[in-house]
């Protein structure tokens, strides 16, 4: 065989490999723990795998195919390995990401004995983590997402939570933004809604599925806007700020989850700490 048939060979591979859609990708290349990392690459993958947690690459309309993978907040830090696999598990190409310590800081939280003895409404756990665990298929979302209230925020994400002084073992898994009671509270994307639930600890609860892997959760609210099943698009209202459930005033905690993992928001939406002038540099976490 000449090398003119090998050449010919080689450019013929990697053009099949570009029509399909675009190169493999990962970015960032380098994340810190709560990120998420988007992964792109031609239609031949199908899903990636990395320390263990695999993702769904869904087709695009530029011809590539694009997943989420969720960096968990409590991930170690140090390299990783994203595989890329077709249909019939073989690897078909791999690429190093980097993650890095985030040092979420830790708060604590004063409550009443009321709050600290509220017990979860029967089925409220299994509630919550069936919606986070949805994967549609088709993408309602695109970045940027818009902030579902404007006011700034009072916890963030990632922080090691106290009770009382006392350690929960448990990380802020949203955000807390500060808001007036009755305040219009907006999806942060397209979607549909799956939950519209009353809960004991999320108090009034709306959980939107935003298509392939992406979904965000409103807890707390003093009534609702919307109804489960409906479809909505950005910026429509879907409740109204509260203090129900185990809440100790006014305020909306939101969550965003990447294929049932709750990522950072920050990373997603422009947001400021209660404090900073929007737009202000601020240090986003201190260490624990």
């Amino acid at each position: 065989m000449s090398w003119r048939i090998l050449a010919i060979g080689f450019v013929l591979s990697w053009a099949h490999i570009f029509a399909a859609g675009q190169p493999f990708d990962v970015s960032p290349q380098t994340a810190l723990q709560g990120h998420t990392l988007r992964i792109r690459a031609p239609l031949q993958a199908c899903v990636a795998w990395m320390n263990g947690r695999m993702v769904r690459l869904f087709p695009q309309p530029d011809g590539g195919a694009l997943g989420l993978m969720p960096v968990p907040a409590e991930e170690l830090p140090g390299i990783y390995k994203v595989h890329f696999m077709d249909a019939k598990g073989a690897q078909v190409h791999l690429i190093l990401v980097t993650v890095r310590e985030a040092h979420y800081r830790k708060q604590n939280i004063a409550m009443g004995k009321e709050l600290t003895q509220l017990r979860p409404s029967a089925g409220e756990a299994e509630g919550s983590r069936a919606f986070r665990q949805t994967v549609s298929e088709v993408k309602n979302w695109s970045e940027p997402l818009q902030t579902p209230l404007s006011g700034c925020m009072t916890s963030q994400f990632g922080v090691g939570r106290l009770h009382n002084g006392n350690p929960t073992g448990d990380f802020h898994a949203g955000i807390d933004q500060r808001g007036l009671e009755g305040t219009p509270i907006h999806a942060v994307a397209g979607g549909v809604v799956k939950l519209v639930r009353k809960w004991n600890m999320h108090g009034n609860t709306v959980g939107i599925d935003h298509g392939q892997g992406l979904q965000s959760m409103y807890l707390h609210m003093s009534k609702f806007g919307i109804e489960e099943g409906a479809t909505v698009k950005q910026g429509d209202v879907i409740g109204y700020v509260g203090s129900t459930g185990r809440s100790t005033g006014p305020h909306l905690h939101w969550s965003l989850y990447v294929n049932s993992v709750p990522v950072n928001p920050e990373e997603w939406v422009a947001l400021s700490p209660c404090g900073v002038k929007p737009g202000a540099t601020h240090r986003k976490s201190g260490k624990r």
